[in-house]
């Protein structure tokens, strides 16, 4: 796959991740659509094939980022805050075991 297409490809990938992780939230859906378009118009002349490469690193990055870290939180009184977390961040909780278990 070419740079454009990798590049396109990630534009794509970042704006429907902003979708999902803002759903609802009208401000942080704008905020962050602005924040995306803004930082791919400002390397749209970048030439070098590795600094390309780092950007599209550094994209893909935040993505994940985006995508498996941000919780929505809904102010609901004067200092309460509920979270809203998305089903694909929801885990299987593994209890932690102090002691490994030692191979016989």
């Amino acid at each position: 796959m070419g740079q454009a297409a990798k590049v396109l490809q990630l534009f794509k990938t970042l704006h429907r991740t902003r979708k999902q992780v803002f759903k609802n939230d009208t401000r942080a859906l704008e905020a962050a659509r602005i924040k995306i378009n803004e930082e791919f118009k400002n390397n749209k002349s970048e030439t070098s094939p590795k600094k390309i490469e780092e950007l599209i690193k550094l994209g893909s990055d935040v993505e994940l980022l985006l995508r498996t870290c941000v919780i929505q939180g809904i102010h609901t009184d004067h200092n309460t805050l509920k979270l809203i977390p998305r089903k694909d961040l929801l885990i299987e909780n593994v209890p932690y075991c102090d002691s490994p278990i030692q191979k016989q």
